[in-house]
């Protein structure tokens, strides 16, 4: 399953994926996003599982499962710019603010706010279709959660 995940990836013009691999390339980004600023600590592993288990209804054992799964998906991925271009083809324009709230809350688990999550947050918006003003707002929302 990840290697098809990564063939259409890697091909020129990404593809629309399909749903079991798009929930598993959001569950890649939010992996990513995490391990932006060089950490990948328990919060975050904590968040991601919450967000899994919300998003796509799932129990603790699933998502713990679909995590892991992004975690290998994520260290043989593309470059983020492709990656998240797959996931705008999958995700309508309606629910992507609710997937930038998602990356922001895994980036900010962690207690701090850090230069390199803020700029790729900035880019992964801009490659969704969001504005800086939707980023803000999304943020904000993540900040209460």
């Amino acid at each position: 399953m990840i290697a098809d995940i990564l063939r259409s990836l890697l091909a020129p013009a990404p593809s629309r994926l399909p749903e079991p691999d798009a929930r598993l390339a959001l569950a890649a980004l939010l992996v990513r996003v995490a391990k932006t600023d060089g950490f990948y600590a328990v919060e975050e592993v904590e968040r991601i599982e919450k967000i899994l288990m919300a998003r796509h209804h799932l129990g603790p054992f699933d998502a713990a499962r679909l995590r892991s799964d992004a975690e290998e998906l994520e260290s043989q991925a593309p470059d983020t710019v492709r990656f998240t271009r797959a996931l705008k083809a999958a995700v309508p324009l309606e629910d992507r603010a609710s997937l930038l709230e998602s990356l922001w809350a895994v980036a900010l688990s962690d207690g701090s706010r850090d230069a390199d999550e803020d700029q790729m947050l900035r880019q992964i918006a801009s490659l969704l279709g969001l504005s800086d003003v939707d980023s803000a707002y999304a943020r904000k929302r993540a900040e209460q959660l």
